[in-house]
């Protein structure tokens, strides 16, 4: 085969495969150096170079020039050298090329584990490639299949099926073979076998990107969305904020009669959510955080602990502290500061960490 044939090989391959050409044709020359490092006790000397455009393909091996071989796969004596580059002495490098036979030879005996492995490693690369562009963001699913037993969920995102875990879906999640369902994508990470995405449905950051898809306010640039808590399947703190005093940053969120957030409670499957004001005032923050409940007064006690007293009414104290503490534990988490929270006539050993 020429090289004209090997490129178009190449060409009507991808196409096939629906591979990039310049992908392949890198995969290609990883695993040609590969094979041809065998045949040097798999020093790295051996370097491939295709040159797409001029259809050219060169192999060679790149050697020390010494007076005194050490290593006979890396080494070259001056006067062998010299026969590759004329002027060579010893301390320099030269570059000897191999012969198009030899390189065929390989090819011949190696080439459909060489294109093997090629095609795997542009696919991985592509693979890598898209869900890296995805990293951090919702993506539309198919369920595949349901384990009966830990009813974790095979879902198919592109060329990729994932596991989405049973502790990582929302408690009122209830699947069925073929359905669409929206996750996150937490993390992308290299395995043996490829490309792998830990994926979710219970990440804050799923409630993050939501309210950017809902909220142009938040494309914009206009709302800022500062931190997020989420218990997944019940309730999720979010605070905003806004440098343009025209601007609600709150109620952009909520939109009117609450047609935007209401859209994310759907999709959420009825998790509650709260949107608050963010200040740079940790005691306004932490007030705005504890909503719905009214707040009398915050006390900062420690600005180096982060810690501070809340005041509340009365009949205001179980509704700060939320059923068994949520509301005053997602409070903490969102401003990541301790509250201890105290009725307006009484001392309480209330406290509630980050």
């Amino acid at each position: 085969m020429n090289n004209s044939e090997f490129f178009e090989a190449v060409r009507l391959l991808g196409k096939e495969k629906n591979i990039q050409q310049s992908a392949l044709l890198e995969s290609i020359q990883r695993a040609i150096v590969t094979a041809v490092k065998r045949d040097y006790n798999n020093k790295d000397i051996v370097f491939c170079e295709i040159d797409e455009a001029n259809k050219g393909i060169r192999v060679f091996v790149r050697k020390n020039v010494v007076s005194e071989i050490v290593d006979p796969d890396e080494d070259m004596l001056v006067e062998q050298a010299q026969r590759f580059k004329k002027n060579a002495i010893a301390g320099d490098i030269v570059e000897i090329e191999l012969e198009t036979k030899e390189v065929s030879r390989i090819a011949a005996e190696k080439g459909k584990h060489i294109l093997r492995q090629a095609i795997r490693e542009a696919e991985h690369g592509q693979i890598r490639e898209e869900f890296q562009s995805k990293n951090q963001e919702i993506v539309t699913a198919k369920i595949s299949k349901i384990d009966p037993e830990t009813l974790d969920a095979f879902v198919e995102i592109g060329k990729l099926s994932e596991r989405l875990l049973r502790s990582e879906q929302l408690p009122t999640d209830s699947f069925r073979e073929g359905d669409i369902v929206k996750v996150y994508i937490a993390e992308v990470r290299d395995a043996t076998k490829g490309p792998r995405a830990t994926i979710s449905r219970t990440h804050p950051g799923l409630v993050r990107r939501l309210l950017e898809s809902e909220v142009p306010e938040i494309f914009d640039g206009l709302v800022e969305i500062k931190s997020v808590s989420r218990e997944a399947g019940s309730r999720s703190k979010i605070a905003v904020y806004s440098a343009d005093e025209n601007v609600d940053p709150v109620g952009a969120c909520i939109g009117q009669r609450g047609a935007r957030v209401n859209k994310i409670v759907d999709q959420l499957g009825g998790e509650k959510l709260d949107i608050v004001r963010y200040s740079e005032n940790p005691a306004e923050f932490v007030a705005a955080a504890l909503a719905p409940a009214d707040v009398i007064s915050v006390e900062i006690l420690s600005e180096e602990e982060r810690s501070c007293k809340v005041v509340v009414p009365n009949n205001q104290l179980s509704l700060a502290i939320g059923n068994k503490g949520q509301n005053a534990r997602l409070a903490a988490k969102l401003t990541g500061w301790k509250i201890d929270i105290n009725p307006e006539t009484e001392e309480a050993v209330i406290n509630f960490d980050e």
